[in-house]
Formats: structure tokens, sequence, C-alpha cells
């Protein structure tokens, strides 16, 4: 039964993850220009013209069309369809990863962030309070749903670290930017709230290894770009990529990672 459903989970999560990906696409245009991610419908930014439904299915559509316009003939990034895919397959590790929980639908949510936020920083080298600021809401009424878990058992005290490794994060990340404002921007600070939020729930292993992994892995990249001469040290990187991925880090392995430290320095 269990497999069954889990069977059913993850091809649906993944569909789901396509269409999100395709409204990403979308967020990631328009929220930096501060367009509205609603109106007008999807147009060619060529000449134009307004995207059929028929000519907006993720993925199948930019495949069908060989990548141009249907209209004009003008190329159409493949960046478009990447990213639906890529939602996709997250979406249904994920999914997989975690299973039917009340976990589950926060996760998604920051599995969209990252691929949305990252695709921004790298961009405009910005996280905008536009997309930033509203996510603390509906990610604390996801945390408040899984500490609930409806039909299962709740686990309160999990929402209560959330709160407090949130507030945490957010403090350190702000003192930091304080203290080396080149470093870091505001829109990190912001961010390291909402991360704080879902680490600090899955657990304090997440949080310290999701801490630390984001800039053991962001400084890593960065001696990598000074060595290879695609970088100096005056130059900007944008951290956002690495606090996702070092939350990551800390979701995926936060735990065992702690433990084999714990026993490497024999505690």
């Amino acid at each position: 039964m269990i497999e069954a459903a889990l069977g059913l989970l993850v091809p649906a999560c993944a569909v789901f993850g396509l269409l999100i990906g395709s409204f990403l696409n979308v967020v990631v245009w328009r929220v930096p220009r501060g367009e509205s991610v609603v109106r007008p419908p999807s147009a060619c930014t060529a000449c134009g013209a307004k995207i059929r439904g028929f000519d907006n299915i993720p993925v199948v559509s930019w495949l069908v069309l060989r990548g141009r316009c249907r209209d004009c003939k003008a190329p159409i990034s493949a960046r478009y369809p990447a990213v639906e895919a890529a939602t996709g397959l997250v979406f249904g590790l994920v999914a997989w990863w975690v299973g039917a929980s009340w976990a589950l639908p926060v996760l998604l949510l920051l599995a969209a962030l990252t691929i949305c936020l990252t695709l921004i920083d790298l961009d405009v080298q910005r996280l905008p309070d536009a997309i930033v600021l509203p996510i603390y809401p509906v990610v604390l009424a996801l945390l408040v749903l899984a500490s609930w878990a409806p039909g299962g058992v709740s686990d309160w005290p999990a929402l209560w670290r959330a709160l407090v490794a949130g507030a945490a994060m957010l403090l350190a990340y702000f003192l930091m930017r304080f203290a080396y404002p080149r470093g870091m921007g505001f829109g990190d600070v912001k961010l390291a709230g909402v991360l704080g939020l879902v680490l600090g729930w899955w657990g304090i292993s997440a949080v310290v290894v999701g801490f630390f992994a984001a800039f053991l892995l962001g400084g890593i990249f960065s001696i990598a770009l000074i060595v290879a001469g695609k970088a100096s040290r005056a130059s900007k990187v944008p951290f956002g990529p690495w606090m996702f991925a070092g939350a990551w880090v800390g979701l995926v392995a936060g735990e065992r990672l702690a433990e084999a430290y714990l026993g490497l320095v024999g505690l």
C-alpha cells in the first residue's frame, strides 16, 4: 500500500513541478524588472505575440516548436525548458526522499525557491523583497501544518525550534552584514531567516551544518574562480545559491555529518 502510494506521489509531484517550472520562468524574468507575474499574459519577447495555450506546455511545446517562436521564428532560450525539466525532476526527487509527509509541501516550496532565486541572483545579483518577504508567512503556515500533522503525531517543539533557528540565522547574517557590508547583501540576510525556519524545523544538526556548508561551498567556489583567473578578490560572487546549497546539505546529510564530526573529535 505504502509503495503504491509513493509510486503515485513521485510522478504526481514531478508533473506538478513541470507546471511550477513554467511559472518560475515567468517569475525569474518579470520580478527583477518590477513587472506583474499575472498580467499581461506570456508573450514572445521578440515580436510580442501572445503565447497560445497549446504552445505553453512545459518542455513539450519548446520541442515541438524546435525552440522558436511560432509567429516570428525568433529563437526561444533553452533555459525555459531546462528550468521546467529541472523543477519537475527536483520535485520528484524531493517526493521520493520525503514520502507522504506533512513536511513535503514546505520542502517543495524550498525547492522552487532554490531554482527561482538562484537564477535571479545569478542574473542580477539580487534577491528581490517581492519574493523573499511574502515567503515568510507561507513557510510559517506550512510549518504549522507540518507540526500539527493532522491524522498523525504532532510535533509542536519542532515549530518552536524553527522559530528560534530562523531568528538566530537572521541575526547572525545581519551581524555579518553589519561587520562587512561588501561581503553580503540585505537580500541574503532576509533569505537567511527563511532558511533558518526550515532547517530549524528539521533539526539542530541541519541548522549547524546548513549554516557552515553555505560558507564552505561558497568559499571553495570563490577560491576556484580566483585560481582559474575568472575573478579577483574584489569580485562580487552571488551568495544566495550557496545559501540554498548549504541548506540542502543540512537537510539531506546534516545529522550524518554532525555525527561523523563528533565521532572524529571524540565526543
